[in-house]
């Protein structure tokens, strides 16, 4: 592989990857430090503990909301601009949402820091769609799963290093924990810069441009001095047979039964990976550890190692995924995932008769956590820009990419007020929805590995 093409993934995945993990992972380990500034703020309204816990799951998952409307802005974006121009433009809304979240403690109002979570999650919306398809699209096919799961890679160490920077002993303390939010324009300021020697998708310059002077300079400069006449030909393969699909609409996607069936499939996926829980144990595992009875500072060390769990395990996947195949690993990680979801269940109602089981409830969060990064964390982002060819992939994403961050919101809003009013039987919900999308997994869900686009497009035909 050629210096470039490496500059060019890091420059995607770093950038990308780190705001969609940092910004889910850094309300994690400061959630009673910042509860208890909202409690106090004058300009917050409210007086009831209820009214607390509102408010800041409405700070948690608003970050969704705009998720879902950025990600319904990809295919404007992806068109208009181009893979990589979409993503540099994107870096604003960060710095944007970095002073905003920063200045929620000096103003002293929440809902400065609310606004900002809501301006960073349009970030993240058009970082989940645009990432892996710059990344797809410049990448080898033998190696497009690897390439495709260094988004996830990413999000899963940034994840690390908010809970890291987040405990108290660090920058999650009472006095400068709005340092945290402000740390979220640094990625943003680094991809600016290292997108400045990466070049543009090969794909945007022979589908939007038609211009194959700038699509070989691209692939020149991404593969050095190597032969790219065979990657070159792929792409132009992929955009011949999109033609008969060309200017492809939303509306086009539902009515086609060879473009609505494989948008089902990665709608269904980008629901099943919210609904698998992950995003309860990312926004909120110490609390979690904290219904384990373990102290405040034990559930914060618990959070990080999550953390740390789950970015050695991605780690792992990202071999994993050209080795056994997509379907292979969604299969075995929702499966893990139930059985590790169902003995958490169980444990927590043990928490208070034994000691030994709130311990042991770290243990189930760990195996949940490796089994979530080593399929359905990776996977859901990976597929869908292999599923489409280059005509119907914004449009499809655009789809996708909301989907995900609507259920992620629902997640995020509703886990806590529903774990206040039945405790641990809130897992029961994660339970039935790991089942539910085995079975539709098993069904369903095609083998992409190894395949190129124009033969995956061909299984809906």
């Amino acid at each position: 592989m050629h210096f470039n093409f490496i500059w060019a993934v890091i420059c995607a995945s770093v950038g990308s990857g780190f705001q969609h993990g940092y910004n889910t992972g850094v309300v994690n380990p400061p959630h009673e430090v910042i509860a208890e500034w909202i409690r106090r703020s004058p300009h917050t309204g409210v007086s009831s503990e209820d009214g607390v816990v509102l408010l800041w799951s409405a700070a948690v998952a608003i970050f969704c909301i705009g998720g879902m409307i950025g990600g319904g802005l990809v295919g404007v974006f992806a068109n208009k601009m181009g893979r990589k121009g979409g993503l540099i433009f994107n870096n604003f809304f960060a710095l944007v949402a970095a002073l905003m979240m920063f200045s929620a403690k000096p103003c002293n109002t929440v809902y400065l820091l609310i606004a900002g979570r809501f301006v960073i999650g349009l970030n993240c919306g058009l970082n989940a769609g645009l990432a892996p398809m710059y990344l797809s699209e410049i990448s080898p096919t033998k190696i497009r799963g690897a390439v495709g799961s260094m988004y996830q890679l990413m999000i899963t160490i940034s994840i690390m290093i908010a809970q890291l920077l987040g405990l108290q002993s660090v920058l999650g303390s009472e006095n400068i924990w709005h340092y945290l939010f402000l740390l979220t324009g640094v990625p943003a300021i680094i991809q600016l810069v290292g997108f400045l020697f990466a070049p543009e998708s090969p794909k945007y310059y022979l589908e939007e441009k038609q211009n194959e002077d700038k699509a070989t300079k691209a692939l020149h400069k991404l593969n050095g001095d190597e032969d790219i006449s065979n990657q070159f030909q792929e792409i132009k393969s992929d955009i011949e047979s999109s033609k008969a699909t060309s200017n492809v609409t939303i509306k086009d996607l539902f009515m086609e039964s060879k473009l609505r069936k494989p948008l089902m499939i990665l709608c269904f996926l980008m629901v099943a990976q919210q609904l698998s829980g992950i995003n309860a144990v990312m926004f909120y595992s110490t609390h979690i550890f904290k219904m384990g009875n373990l102290s405040e500072e034990s559930s914060q060390y618990s959070t990080l190692g999550v953390g740390i769990v789950n970015v050695l395990v991605t780690i792992v996947s990202v071999y994993l995924v050209e080795f056994f195949g997509r379907k292979t690993l969604l299969l075995v990680g929702f499966a893990g995932m139930f059985v590790s979801t169902l003995l958490l269940f169980i444990g927590l109602y043990f928490v208070v008769s034994y000691n030994w089981a709130g311990y042991a409830c770290i243990g189930f969060v760990y195996i949940y956590v490796i089994f979530f990064a080593s399929g359905a964390g990776s996977i859901p982002w990976l597929i869908g820009p292999e599923l489409f060819n280059t005509a119907c992939r914004p449009a499809a994403l655009s789809l996708a990419v909301p989907t995900n961050w609507l259920f992620n919101f629902f997640v995020g809003i509703a886990f806590l007020p529903i774990q206040e009013h039945i405790g641990a039987a809130v897992f029961i919900i994660f339970i039935i929805c790991q089942v539910l999308s085995l079975i539709v997994i098993w069904m369903f869900v095609p083998e992409t590995k190894n395949k190129p686009i124009e033969e995956i497009t061909a299984l809906f035909q």
